[in-house]
């Protein structure tokens, strides 16, 4: 079974060994191989949300749980992350900067789905949109390398592409509006 307190120890004992996200996703990519295993241990999803497992300046944890067909506009981390998904399909959309635009306007740049059993990496430089689009919840155990709720970083708008700061509050009420399946 998935033991919460477990790869909360295991994740913070890779940071302290190296600060990138190597030997994280290695252990994500460990937790997610079982879906079923994570499923009992986090529990089956019902309502689309973002629950804090662990919070601290060098680690966050987050279980995120996508509402069918949501997604969420272009936006950066200013921090690595390893994405695992144990339930459902998210599918991320990866942008860069165009170079010399104004207002810090990005462009598509590539695109990868993400099934259960399947880790992604992010780099810190990253920027990236997400969508479940499937008509069912999707679950996935978010790792990054920093404190992701205190972190300043940008969003897009998803209309002009033009760059913002990031609105935590905003994004956390989105997976509130979604609400159930």
């Amino acid at each position: 079974m998935f033991d919460t307190q477990q790869f909360i120890a295991d994740c913070e004992a890779a940071v302290a060994e190296d600060s990138s996200h190597v030997s994280v996703r290695e252990i994500v990519a460990r937790a997610v191989s079982d879906p079923a295993a994570v499923l009992k241990g986090l529990g089956e999803p019902d309502a689309s949300g973002v629950k804090k497992i662990h919070n601290s300046d060098t680690l966050t944890i987050i279980n995120v749980v996508w509402a069918p067909w949501m997604t969420i506009m272009p936006h950066n981390h200013e921090m690595w992350a390893a994405i695992g998904v144990y339930t459902g399909r998210e599918d991320n959309m990866f942008w860069r900067r165009v170079e010399g635009a104004p207002d810090g306007h990005i462009e598509a740049a590539g695109a990868m789905d993400l099934s259960p059993g399947e880790v992604s990496p992010l780099g810190p430089g990253i920027i990236h949109s997400v969508t479940n689009p499937i008509p069912r919840l999707t679950g996935a155990i978010h790792v990054y390398g920093g404190n992701f709720f205190d972190t300043p970083r940008s969003e897009w708008d998803a209309e002009t592409l033009t760059e913002q700061p990031y609105d935590v509050e905003k994004n956390m009420r989105l997976f509130q509006e979604f609400g159930t399946a």
